[in-house]
């Protein structure tokens, strides 16, 4: 059985739907060179719409073995069953090709009552002109206007797409906002389809006709671009200047898009502090912690590193693949802790570029912001330092993988701030720390 990735999953759910109809199986490589290139498979027929599966080599090779493969969902829910017809070397991996065939209905992914297939959407259908509408950002004033104006001569399948996002708003949001915007408004239905994006227009634009018309589209009209988005978006990442970049939102639109990025002062936040071991993390994350909880306007997690390990983390090592995990899972927690608009403060080493990106994706898509502090106090100092004895047990060859002296520590490049306790008391770089956080209004001014 394999678990699949979020577009591989929205892939099997098209198939299963009957979306793609007549394709009903994962495609080859050469398949889908001709389904981008052509929206004809090899043989003629037509193929607008390119899924594709690729695997872990062991994984394909067991799956080979047996001749089918189980796909299931992020829970362990089996999905479908793959009859392996063919295998082929991907770079990852294998990708695996053949027919699927359900197993089990679907119930991952958001708005499970709004994926209705096809077939139960054409049921629901009169007979005459039905025009599906594609979106993937929230609707703007404009927008309302044009469906109004649409919906007057013409029956409206508003296609939201909900495989992934492309306009920096949880899916979730965006179905929530185009359902509150278009509530009252006649001869108009909200899909959530889970069609992804190609990455190519061409190939885009032929995927949305043949997914439009598999659900009873007689046209496709597309919302024109909104060249206002991005700059209310900023305005909602930012909290500043909302009156002037905001107007363009209606108002049921913009309170759902509130409620996911209040103002800085209500939302979520994280502040992931990284450096070499000694160099002063959880000193200074103990004393801005002390500093919020005195304030007490914010609420405040601690995520420090050792009490991670022993609580969270117990039984990982100390490889790459385990500082890696414990690392993620701290990310998670502060994920939901700013998902409710709470301050988690998180003080592990982090010594690797990738994986500080990943806590920090985490963390965004939760509705949280993200504040990276570089603890970077020279490594001469923190052996100097070596309050728990570990350099001189790595020196000795005791502790291995240890960052600074046997493994390494990446820098980062996009730290938010960074501070070196060797030239800075405790209490001049909290304040700056404070400063930062007050300057972005995410604390009120003291």
């Amino acid at each position: 059985m394999h678990s699949l990735t979020p577009a591989q999953l929205a892939d099997l759910e098209l198939l299963l739907s009957g979306a793609l109809a007549p394709l009903d199986r994962f495609l080859a490589p050469a398949e889908v060179e001709s389904a981008r290139a052509t929206g004809r498979l090899p043989d003629g027929s037509s193929a607008p719409f390119p899924p594709q599966l690729t695997v872990p080599a062991e994984v394909a090779e067991e799956a080979a073995v047996a001749g089918a493969l189980l796909l299931a969902d992020p829970e362990g829910l089996p999905l479908a069953r793959l009859a392996v017809v063919g295998r082929d070397v991907a770079p990852g991996g294998a990708v695996l090709s053949g027919p699927v065939r359900a197993v089990a209905a679907a119930v991952h992914g958001p708005f499970r009552s709004l994926r209705r297939t096809p077939a139960q959407v054409r049921a629901g259908l009169r007979a005459g002109r039905v025009t599906a509408v594609p979106v993937d950002r929230p609707l703007l004033a404009a927008d309302l206007l044009a469906l109004d104006e649409l919906s007057a001569r013409t029956y409206v399948l508003l296609l939201v797409r909900v495989a992934d996002e492309v306009a920096g708003v949880p899916v979730d949001v965006l179905v929530r906002a185009a359902m509150a915007a278009l509530r009252g408004r006649y001869r108009i239905s909200v899909v959530a389809v889970p069609l992804r994006h190609m990455g190519d227009s061409d190939l885009d634009t032929r995927a949305v006709a043949a997914v439009a018309a598999a659900y009873g589209a007689t046209d496709v009209e597309v919302l024109p671009d909104a060249a206002c988005w991005p700059a209310a978006r900023d305005a909602l990442d930012s909290g500043m200047g909302r009156g002037e970049a905001l107007a363009a939102l209606p108002a049921p639109v913009l309170r759902e898009l509130l409620r996911w990025r209040p103002p800085r002062s209500e939302r979520g936040l994280t502040v992931f502090f990284t450096g070499l071991p000694g160099s002063g993390k959880s000193t200074l994350a103990r004393a801005l912690v002390d500093l919020l909880l005195q304030d007490g306007r914010r609420r405040v997690t601690v995520l420090d590193g050792d009490a991670v390990r022993r609580m969270l983390s117990a039984g990982l090592g100390f490889s790459r693949t385990d500082r890696d995990l414990n690392v993620r899972r701290i990310g998670w927690i502060a994920a939901e802790v700013g998902r409710h608009g709470g301050i988690a403060v998180c003080a592990p080493i982090a010594p690797y570029a990738a994986t500080r990106a990943a806590v920090r994706r985490d963390v965004e898509a939760a509705g949280g912001d993200f504040v990276l502090v570089h603890v970077a106090t020279p490594l001469e100092v923190c052996e100097r330092r070596d309050p728990k004895g570990l350099y001189a047990k790595a020196r000795a060859g005791l502790v291995p993988h240890f960052t600074g002296v046997s493994d390494a520590y990446e820098e980062p490049a996009d730290a938010d701030l960074v501070l070196d306790t060797s030239r800075l008391t405790t209490a001049d770089a909290v304040q700056r720390i404070v400063a930062l956080l007050t300057d972005g209004r995410w604390l009120p001014p003291t």
